[in-house]
């Protein structure tokens, strides 16, 4: 019996057809409990996507996932179909899904957030969605749905080159907060156009995660300024039990304290 599976199979040009066979095996293997699955560049696009979501749905007793599946071209229905098939795997205490540089939007973002809310097991979420045009109400969807899996104690979730601006940037401290058990949180937001009033919502959400004790905030290249530089710092300090702490801000227009890096 195979409990576990660990591919790398990363730019083969494998397309939908290669997909849909590795979902067809992957789905036989009904006693796995960890799957590793390394598919960058292989333009499988939203029917691939389909065709792994449903595999992965047949392996129910998984307890870890890791799932790369970035530049193919993954529209919102196959981001759809593959929250579907994770959900699924109820026995789920560990999830790393990256999804860099396809196009899944706000739609793509609601529907992984309401998929994620289902894997009430989830100790540990690792979400990569760099790159994919997620604007504030796609971070106000992804945020409410990780804000239910009410076990997780590590979050990673990278933002980076997407569109959420001021908006998204509350949604997400205002979802976050509710996170109550995290002792880890690593949140990048690189290039959003976040400005002073976003920052602030960020920190106010970041002060009530009580039981922190490690932090990573990339906000560099975003419009936040001396007073949201000042907002985050006075968030951030009612985190009294942070024992690890990185803060990147560069290109944030802070004057002297510009290109900064707080360990």
């Amino acid at each position: 019996m195979i409990d576990s599976i660990h591919l790398k199979n990363s730019w083969n040009q494998n397309g939908e057809n290669g997909a849909k066979y590795l979902g067809e095996g992957i789905s036989k293997c009904v006693t796995l409990t960890s799957l590793d699955l390394y598919l960058r560049g292989n333009s499988i696009g939203g029917n691939g996507a389909k065709y792994l979501g449903e595999g992965i749905s047949k392996c129910v007793t998984l307890t870890s996932l890791d799932l790369d599946l970035s530049r193919n071209s993954i529209d919102e229905n196959g981001a759809k179909y593959l929250g579907e098939g994770i959900s699924k795997c109820v026995t789920l205490t560990s999830l790393d899904l990256t999804l860099y540089n396809n196009s899944i939007g706000e739609n793509g973002a609601k529907y992984l957030g309401e998929e994620i809310s289902k894997c009430v097991t989830l100790t540990s979420l690792d979400l990569r969605l760099i790159g994919n045009s997620i604007d504030e109400n796609g971070a106000k969807y992804l945020g409410a749905g990780i804000s239910k899996c009410v076990t997780l104690t590590s979050l990673t979730l990278y933002l980076s080159h997407n569109i959420i601006g001021e908006n998204g940037a509350k949604y997400l401290g205002e979802e976050i907060s509710k996170c109550v058990t995290l002792t880890s949180l690593d949140l990048r937001l690189i290039g959003n156009s976040i400005d002073e009033n976003g920052a602030k919502y960020l920190g106010e959400g970041i002060s009530k995660c009580v039981t922190l004790t490690s932090l990573d905030l990339d906000l560099s290249s975003n419009s936040i300024g001396e007073n949201g530089a000042k907002y985050l710092g006075e968030g951030i300090s009612k985190c009294v039990t942070l024992t690890s702490l990185d803060l990147y801000l560069s290109g944030n227009s802070i004057g002297d304290n510009d290109n900064r890096i707080l360990n």
